[in-house]
């Protein structure tokens, strides 16, 4: 992801140190003058990159308004990627990669966490909240966002700008189930579908969870 956004900034092993220096020590934020930007219109565009498994377009986060975070198809996709990722619990909002939990709202918990699954693959990772965010895609989508802390507010606006930069938010409010679990499964690798070699539910249990959680697909009733 960083490699891919380098390019598109600055380029280079050079480029890589100037975009690390513009992090805010205090805060972590993004200094855009120290980017030499004028300003974050110009940032959000440089900062949609091709990833290894498709466009991510950091500036369509911007799309997400009240009205789209209230859509009945956008809180139903939101209740898949919950039931991929294993947080559809009450703590699932506090949930670290692994299962265990961290405490308070103020940031990323930023915990890095290693597994072994089923199938032998060994994964460590900073995942950690109802989205099991990483923390550098955190970081990414709390600047875009301007994102106040890491609250479950907080992480399901990021989950919906998330859906955003993949674009599949269209796809989802339209309820094009299998064109958005198809760009989404390049965000989330337990969603079906998914490349990163990770579990994934099937695409009939994500259909499923997503009608019962009130989503409307074109042509299909819930019996």
């Amino acid at each position: 992801m960083m490699d891919a956004r380098l390019l598109a900034v600055a380029g280079g092993a050079a480029g890589f140190a100037a975009w690390a220096a513009t992090r805010r020590p205090d805060t972590g934020e993004i200094d855009f003058t120290a980017l030499g930007l004028p300003g974050e219109t110009v940032f959000d565009q440089a900062i949609d990159f091709m990833g290894v498994f498709g466009m991510v377009r950091v500036s369509a986060m911007k799309n997400v308004t009240d009205q789209v975070m209230s859509h009945r198809n956008v809180r139903a996709m939101l209740a898949v990627i919950r039931r991929g990722e294993g947080t559809r619990g009450p703590d699932g909002y506090a949930t670290l990669f692994g299962g265990k939990l961290f405490t308070g709202w103020a940031d990323h918990p930023r915990v890095k966490v290693c597994r072994t699954f089923a199938n032998g693959k060994r994964v460590c990772s900073t995942a950690a909240g109802a989205y099991q965010f990483l923390a550098s895609s955190w970081d990414e989508t709390r600047a875009a966002m301007k994102l106040p802390d890491f609250s479950p507010a907080s992480q399901d606006r990021a989950a919906v700008g998330r859906i955003a930069a993949r674009g599949a938010l269209a796809d989802v409010i339209a309820g094009r189930f299998d064109s958005a679990i198809l760009k989404l499964s390049r965000e989330w690798a337990s969603l079906p579908g998914s490349p990163y070699g990770q579990p994934v539910i099937s695409k009939e249990t994500a259909r499923a969870e997503f009608l019962a959680a009130g989503g409307l697909i074109p042509g299909v009733v819930l019996a």
